[in-house]
């Protein structure tokens, strides 16, 4: 006999699984399952794309800032040198070096969740492209991380800019604010997500581009959602 705990017991209380709720009355029903948590969860987003990503012409990847950020410490290691280097320092990254950098990341250090370098730097990060590719980490000119103005990416990636990419499965993930947000920054955060991937949608995808869209916190269930009736709700707020 399956058994569920009290969080689970309250939430199937709450809403009805097979039912499409729209963002602000999903947002509403988390945030109410939340309370009592011991920590701050993370408000999720995953979308089913219609696309393959196994085709150049159908892959959907990039980087954007929510309105509110993410709520989440983000620790960003920078490859650069000299006033470069110093710039990165200024804007408050939190590792910056050049060969001993790399060395440390060779040697297993990754105390970081986001790498950004400069372009004279590729041939240093490229040998590291094993190790950062399968992480996620390789910067990348298309998302803003290898860029002479490492100021604005470091600011970028410490307030919150999240990168999105579609997996094999045509999902997208991201985290999208935190339990104890307002609700209304919570709902701006995630229409602004879902707009943004909307905005991505490649040349080669056909019929419809956006399957399915679960919210969900980090112990809580996922609420399936209503596009059409969170687009009426932010048109009339």
């Amino acid at each position: 006999m399956t058994t569920h705990s009290k969080h689970m017991k309250a939430a199937n209380e709450k809403f009805d699984r097979e039912t499409l709720y729209s963002v602000a009355d999903a947002v509403k029903i988390l945030q109410g399952l939340s309370k009592g948590r011991k920590f701050d969860e993370t408000f999720d987003i995953a979308m089913n794309l219609g696309i393959d990503p196994k085709h150049a012409d159908q892959q959907v990847r990039g980087m954007t800032s929510l309105p509110h950020g993410t709520g989440a410490t983000v620790r960003v290691a920078v490859f650069a040198r000299d006033a470069k280097a110093d710039e990165a320092k200024t804007a408050g990254a939190d590792i910056v070096g050049a060969e001993d950098l790399m060395d440390k990341i060779k040697n297993g250090e990754m105390d970081f969740d986001r790498c950004i370098a400069t372009p004279d730097m590729m041939p240093i990060v490229g040998q590291l492209g094993q190790i950062l590719g399968p992480k996620g980490m390789m910067p990348n000119p298309k998302l803003g991380t290898v860029t002479p103005d490492v100021k604005t990416a470091v600011e970028a990636a410490k307030g919150g800019a999240i990168e999105y990419r579609a997996e094999k499965t045509g999902i997208v993930h991201a985290g999208v604010g935190k339990a104890s947000f307002a609700e209304k920054d919570i709902i701006e955060n995630i229409n602004a997500f879902i707009e943004t991937v909307q905005k991505a949608r490649p040349a080669g995808a056909k019929g419809t581009f956006i399957n399915k869209v679960t919210l969900s916190t980090t112990m809580g269930p996922g609420i399936k959602i209503d596009l059409d009736a969170s687009a009426d709700q932010a048109k009339a707020a």
